[in-house]
């Protein structure tokens, strides 16, 4: 774990010591000062994403058909561009103006789809945002290979772009989603996995990516050391969070309330920080009911249901919504020594949407 999520660790257990169910859970300011929203920074980069999927399509392309075929799947399955938007809002706050954002903005989706495709396969997923998985549709042999091909574009991507600098902050950040990865797997279903190793797993397999999506915007504008180092603070506490609010929504009453699908890390055995929590806190009663669902996956009607009763009974819910506030709340400081432009204005309210979805 690095320094700066130990730090953010124990801020949020200063924040949190009382912390206790659902009770008063009014809706607090955002870290940012904003009402959240996505819609600012799309519309910033609106056009620039344009060209970075016309390259996307472009080296998708292969004369073996399956290739573009099942990346195709995933890509145009794919969320809202949230990592290359970063890295073109990046370039943007720091004043870039020699378009090498492009090239690395579809650089960072292509090593995004590639871990997509290698998860589905790892978690023998069937579905993701409601579409078949390639490898629901394909098979597990073709998802894997698709996702190399998909890594080995991204590093031509990095080459043709010519700079050390960028090949070492996107090479180190695929090397650390593997790490991540790998360690995920050891933790899989051992409920004597603790803060500090959930943690460091979502640190590497998400937040590493968002880290170095940002950091290279201020690496293409030539910007000083130490702004492509609060660049990539940035984007290392806003993927913590954003991982963090992701994890807690899989177990969220506001989310089944609004007919969205919850508890798939429940049913997978995923540890996560709320089971975390809750797990340390149970009575020895308790902690057997966990051991069923979590170590044995055995689950019947009604446990997802008494999960969520536990975790609110020890405030792990609650601990973990405070936990990506604090790390939001990092992630704006890391802004503040950049002028108060659109592009910071927009990533602000990027933060603020992400805490948003809590409430």
């Amino acid at each position: 774990m690095t320094k700066e999520t130990k730090r953010v660790h124990s801020a949020a257990e200063t924040q949190t010591s009382d912390a206790s169910g659902h009770g008063g859970d009014a809706r607090p300011s955002g870290p940012g000062g904003t009402a959240g929203s996505l819609e600012p920074l799309q519309s910033l980069v609106a056009e620039d994403l344009k060209r970075v999927n016309d390259i996307i399509v472009e080296k998708m392309h292969s004369p073996v058909a399956l290739i573009p075929q099942l990346a195709g799947h995933i890509v145009a399955a794919g969320g809202k561009r949230l990592r290359p938007m970063l890295t073109l809002a990046s370039a943007r706050l720091c004043e870039a103006g020699a378009g090498r954002e492009f090239a690395l903005a579809a650089c960072v989706e292509f090593i995004h789809t590639a871990t997509l495709l290698h998860d589905d396969v790892v978690d023998d997923s069937r579905l993701r945002r409601g579409l078949e998985t390639a490898n629901a549709v394909w098979g597990n042999k073709a998802s894997v290979l698709v996702g190399d091909f998909l890594f080995s574009r991204a590093f031509q991507l990095m080459v043709a772009d010519g700079s050390l600098v960028v090949l070492k902050v996107l090479s180190d950040a695929s090397a650390t989603i593997a790490e991540g990865e790998v360690h995920q797997l050891l933790t899989a279903n051992d409920l004597a996995t603790d803060e500090t190793a959930y943690l460091e797993v979502i640190e590497a397999k998400t937040a590493a990516l968002f880290a170095a999506a940002c950091e290279i915007g201020a690496v293409v504008a030539d910007r000083s050391e130490a702004e492509q180092a609060a660049l990539r603070r940035f984007g290392l506490n806003f993927g913590n969070a954003f991982q963090l609010v992701d994890d807690i929504l899989d177990y969220s009453a506001e989310q089944q309330a609004l007919g969205k699908t919850i508890g798939d890390d429940f049913r997978e055995g995923k540890i996560t920080l709320p089971l975390v929590l809750a797990y340390a806190r149970g009575s020895e009663e308790e902690r057997q009911f966990w051991r069923r669902c979590v170590e044995d996956l055995e689950q019947g009607d009604g446990d997802l249901k008494h999960a969520i009763a536990l975790m609110d009974r020890h405030g792990a819910l609650e601990e973990s919504k405070q936990r990506a506030r604090t790390y939001a709340t990092r992630a704006v400081e890391d802004l503040s020594g950049f002028p108060d432009n659109p592009a910071r204005h927009a990533l602000l309210q990027a933060i603020d949407f992400c805490v948003d979805r809590l409430y």
